[in-house]
């Protein structure tokens, strides 16, 4: 840190001493900033993601079906459900999809007290399945006829069968020219697989490993500015590595400690 000049004749200020209630403050100010940096740099990540379980079906999704040129399920204004090619994918890999289309994003909300999710479009309103099979987006509230289990393939890990509660399946003719959804298959099959794509920072594992990271992520000059004096690298390892586990600041006091014993007995 670059001190200010100092001139002769210039009256020396007394250093203040610390006191204990000083340095808790202290501490729990940038532990609270340290989470407030973690939290925004997950609330910032928009890449998308392939949801693995039901566990992390949360926040903007697509729903990308087996198609091929992949497509996915989508709905206009009027809450008319329609397929839509998919155009942000890696050479026709659906578990590379991105929207391109506001009208492809669904957002997925758990059921309080049910394994079932509700699927929201971008006009608000939820996409539900009538005992015909037919498929549209005009409901305001949440039914029976709004809610789905998605059930995980034993054959293709991250792809789900998306069941109503009439316990039929979502499901696409891929063999059909002009293929469309409905949600009157009888059983599971290829032709029921879909695989979800959400946003990263809505997932609880990536989410938490974004936090971790976000805390690891300190200089060797802040470690420094905060213990008051130049640290070795056996010392370095062992902030961040307390960063990582929660009990950086214990560690900050006793590397401070550690360094005045070290001090004293020179």
């Amino acid at each position: 840190m670059v001190k200010p000049l100092s001139f002769k004749g210039d009256k020396k200020s007394k250093k203040r001493k610390h006191t204990k209630i000083e340095d808790d403050v202290e501490h729990s100010d940038s532990k609270a900033l340290t989470r407030t940096a973690a939290t925004k740099i997950v609330e910032e990540d928009d890449t998308w993601v392939t949801a693995e379980a039901f566990a992390d079906l949360s926040g903007p999704v697509i729903v990308a079906l087996p198609t091929s040129p992949p497509t996915c399920i989508a709905c206009d204004a009027n809450g008319k459900v329609f397929l839509s090619e998919l155009e942000n994918v890696v050479e026709g890999d659906s578990s590379t999809a991105e929207p391109h289309d506001v009208r492809q994003v669904w957002v997925a909300n758990r059921i309080v007290g049910t394994e079932s999710i509700s699927l929201k479009g971008h006009h608000g309103r939820y996409l539900t399945v009538d005992k015909f099979g037919i498929m549209s987006a005009t409901r305001e509230a949440i039914s029976a006829e709004e809610q789905y289990s998605c059930i995980p393939s034993p054959d293709t890990p991250g792809t789900f069968s998306i069941q109503t509660q009439r316990d039929k399946f979502l499901s696409v003719d891929t063999d059909s020219k002009n293929p469309e959804i409905r949600g009157d298959a009888e059983s599971v099959s290829f032709n029921t697989t879909v695989r979800i794509r959400m946003q990263a920072r809505f997932k609880p594992k990536l989410k938490a490993n974004k936090e971790t990271k976000a805390r690891e992520k300190i200089s060797r000059k802040e470690l420094e500015e905060a213990v008051g004096r130049r640290l070795e690298e056996d010392e370095i390892r062992r902030l961040k590595k307390a960063r990582r586990e929660g009990d950086y600041h214990e560690a900050i006091l006793d590397v401070r400690v550690s360094g005045k014993h070290d001090k004293f007995a020179s």
